[in-house]
C-alpha cells in the first residue's frame, strides 16, 4: 500500500498531532496510520521496506530479464516477491507466483499481511503451489502469457528435488530462453550459504548462493541479495 507522503512526513504530522490536541504519542501516531490505511503505526512501519525493496526492484526490470533474489531465511525474499507481483498485476500488468515452499493458504495470508487483497488482483494474479513445478510446467502455465508478464517462482533450490525433473542447470537454461523468447520477466529467490556471515559483510554476493547442484549463475541478467530490510542489486556479468 502506497503512503500519500513519506514516512518522515507522517511522523511529523503525528509529533504536530500530538502537541496539538495533547494525546500520548504513539496514540497520534496510530491516528496518522489509520488515516493511511493501516490498523497501527507499528504496521505501517514494518510494511515499508517490503514495499520499498519491491518497488526498487521492479522499476530496474524488462521483459526478457531472468532475475534471481537472494537472501538468508527471514530477511523477506518472499514478501519482497509478492509485493513485486502484486503491485505489478496492480499496475494492469499479469503476474504469477509458483511456490513449492508455501500452501495456498500461506501466500494468500502473506499478501493480507502486506495489505493486498487476493480478490483484488483476481484475473491478474495467478497463484500455483502444484508440487510439480519446474522449468518444463512453468513453460506450460505461462505458454499465452503476454509480454512483460512478471512470474516468481520460490525457490531456485526446490526446482530438482524431485528424481523425475531435469537437471538444475537445464531448468535454468531452459527458463532463461522462456523470458527471452516470450518476453516474460521471471524472478527466481534464492537460498544464501549458512557460512555467509552479516557481521562481516553486510550483504551476501553472487559466491554466496547455496547452490547444492551446478547452475551458471552468469544466466542471470539482474541479481538482487536482501539483508536487514535494505537491498543491493547488481547486473550479473
Amino acid at each position: 500500500m502506497k503512503l500519500s507522503v513519506p514516512i518522515h512526513h507522517l511522523k511529523r504530522r503525528a509529533k504536530l498531532l500530538h502537541r496539538r490536541e495533547r494525546i500520548p504519542l504513539h496514540a497520534a501516531l496510530d491516528r496518522i496510520a489509520a488515516a493511511e490505511g493501516y490498523r497501527s503505526w507499528n504496521l505501517l512501519a514494518a510494511r515499508q521496506p517490503v514495499a520499498s525493496a519491491a518497488m526498487a526492484l521492479y522499476r530496474r526490470l524488462e521483459p526478457g530479464d531472468l532475475v534471481l533474489v537472494a537472501g538468508r531465511p527471514g530477511q523477506g525474499k518472499t514478501l519482497v516477491s509478492l509485493a513485486l507481483a502484486a503491485e505489478a498485476a496492480r499496475a494492469g500488468g499479469r503476474s504469477a507466483y509458483f511456490s513449492l515452499e508455501y500452501t495456498p493458504g500461506d501466500v494468500v495470508e502473506r499478501l493480507r499481511a502486506l495489505g493486498f487483497d487476493k480478490g483484488e488482483l483476481e484475473g491478474f494474479f495467478d497463484l500455483d503451489c502444484s508440487d510439480a513445478i519446474n522449468a518444463d510446467y512453468i513453460g506450460t502455465a505461462l505458454a499465452t502469457a503476454s509480454t512483460g508478464t512478471l512470474a516468481v517462482i520460490d525457490y531456485l533450490q526446490l526446482l530438482d528435488q524431485r528424481r523425475d525433473t531435469p537437471e538444475l542447470s537445464r531448468q535454468v537454461r531452459d527458463l532463461k530462453a522462456l523470458a527471452r523468447e516470450r518476453g516474460l520477466i521471471i524472478v527466481l529467490l534464492s537460498q544464501v550459504d549458512r557460512s555467509y556471515d552479516p557481521a562481516a559483510e553486510p550483504f551476501p554476493d553472487r559466491t554466496d548462493i547455496r547452490l547444492p547442484n551446478p547452475v551458471d549463475l552468469r544466466l542471470f541478467d539482474k541479481m538482487c541479495f536482501l539483508n536487514g530490510g535494505d537491498i543491493r542489486f547488481e547486473i550479473a556479468a
